[in-house]
């Protein structure tokens, strides 16, 4: 999954920020640090937002202008787990009881930093009554 930024180039270094994201700003020496900062910013994002219990944004459509930086699919399934609990109030243990798993299994499904199979997200959207579909 991706999303988009606007890399400002300058004399003293590249500053990176997201459109919809207004919080997630960061900078680096050359494009590739640039871009490393940038993934590291954004995940870094979706943290805070779920420490503050608030829905975090999707990716829009790319603007001229604009480069990719990459977001997992595993935590974009989480960024849609945490966003539907945010909406229908759950919280996680309420989610551990849904998936009849212990509060510890919920704690690592919906931190971002902790890899997470692809299909326990998608238990756990679907004990909330959601389906996690793909397309491309």
């Amino acid at each position: 999954m991706y999303y988009y930024a606007n890399f400002d180039y300058a004399d003293d270094g590249i500053t990176v920020t997201f459109p919809n994201i207004p919080e997630a700003i960061t900078c680096g020496d050359n494009e590739e640090d640039a871009l490393s900062m940038a993934e590291d910013c954004l995940l870094t994002a979706v943290e805070i937002y779920f420490e503050q219990d608030l829905k975090f944004p999707l990716p829009t459509k790319q603007k001229t202008g604009e480069k990719a930086v990459y977001l997992s699919d595993s935590v974009f399934s989480k960024i849609l787990l945490h966003n539907a609990m945010v909406e229908k109030k759950i919280t996680n243990a309420a989610l551990a009881r849904a998936m009849n798993a212990t509060p510890t299994e919920v704690q690592r499904i919906v931190n971002v930093r902790h890899k997470t199979k692809i299909d326990t997200v998608g238990k756990a959207l679907n004990a909330i009554g959601y389906q996690l579909q793909m397309s491309i």
